[in-house]
């Protein structure tokens, strides 16, 4: 059964946010690995935020004890019920066995608790971004805009919005 091979937890120590940034920059997470200099930022700071309560980090590991997923998701400047969505990233030998599925409905789950109104998220337009948009897509999530050149020349920022309540 997939619901066994694998657990979501919530970050609360040091440990589990050094090993998430490990896996983070390890060859199994992205598949795009031309990192911007804000991105490398964000993967070496983000689960520590969480431990300071910035922000939500859901990690799923292995019966290994191996990280084999993360999740994300900040309440915006405003505090008005608006989400933003940062990253999903599921370990290149776990996808399409429930891990994303998984911490998605995590993250939903919280969401309803905290009668959130909306929720954005990103990606690039790039071809190696078209299984997160698929997954955006999937998950009730609408396109709403375009910044053109964002990360680099050439690579334009995608923007989905989703309607909770």
């Amino acid at each position: 059964m997939l619901a066994q091979r694998f657990q979501i937890e919530r970050v609360t120590t040091t440990d589990e946010a050094e090993r998430i940034v490990d896996f983070l920059l390890s060859d199994y997470s992205f598949d795009d690995t031309r990192y911007t200099p804000g991105e490398l930022v964000h993967f070496r700071e983000l689960p520590y935020k969480a431990l300071r309560g910035e922000l939500l980090f859901w990690y799923a590991e292995d019966q290994e004890g191996q990280i084999v997923g993360i999740n994300c998701v900040a309440e915006n400047e405003q505090q008005t019920g608006g989400f933003s969505w940062d990253y999903i990233v599921v370990h290149r030998h776990f996808r399409k066995t429930g891990v994303a599925n998984s911490l998605i409905e995590q993250m939903f789950h919280y969401m309803r608790t905290m009668h959130a109104r909306y929720i954005i998220t990103y990606t690039c337009d790039l071809p190696e971004y078209t299984r997160i948009r698929q997954l955006f897509e999937k998950s009730g999530f609408s396109l709403v805009g375009r910044c053109p050149d964002y990360y680099y020349e050439g690579e334009d920022r995608l923007i989905y919005y989703r309607k909770l309540v």
